[in-house]
């Protein structure tokens, strides 16, 4: 017989860094999860990729048990890494803090692919330059 879900949390967190301290502790201790033993599973899971953050996707079952599935980073994650930024445009309308080419907006759009709600290389771009847009990237022809 399945198991009864009860939970579906999301989470992004530090690979192989993630601690107790808000806001991670609260939220797993609300849903009844050990918090510690999904840590530790976490941590060890995504240990070869600290530095990114690196969502999970948890599921809580009525007797308390959990399992988790780990996502790709988040697309903005992805294009501050390719162009090394350290963070979006303040005012992303009127400040430009990079510039991202189609080789490196093709890149992103396919590693991304399998997170996204398509299959369509071309529409992948053209959420993942939105993405860029509102960070304060342009998107060079």
């Amino acid at each position: 017989m399945a198991k009864v879900i009860v939970n579906v949390l999301k989470l992004n967190l530090p690979a192989g860094t993630a601690t107790p301290a808000p806001p991670v502790g609260p939220i797993l201790g609300q849903a009844g999860i050990n918090m510690m033993d999904f840590l530790k599973q976490y941590n060890d899971k995504t240990a070869d990729k600290r530095g990114q953050i690196i969502p999970a996707e948890i599921t809580v079952y009525k007797d308390k048990s959990f399992s988790f599935v780990l996502k790709l980073p988040p697309v903005s994650a992805m294009i501050k890494q390719a162009l090394k930024l350290k963070s979006g445009s303040a005012k992303p309308s009127q400040d430009s803090v990079g510039a991202l080419s189609q080789d490196q907006l093709r890149a992103i759009a396919t590693e991304k692919m399998p997170d996204l709600n398509t299959v369509n290389i071309e529409q992948a771009m053209k959420t993942v330059a939105g993405t860029a847009r509102s960070m304060g990237v342009t998107v060079t022809e």
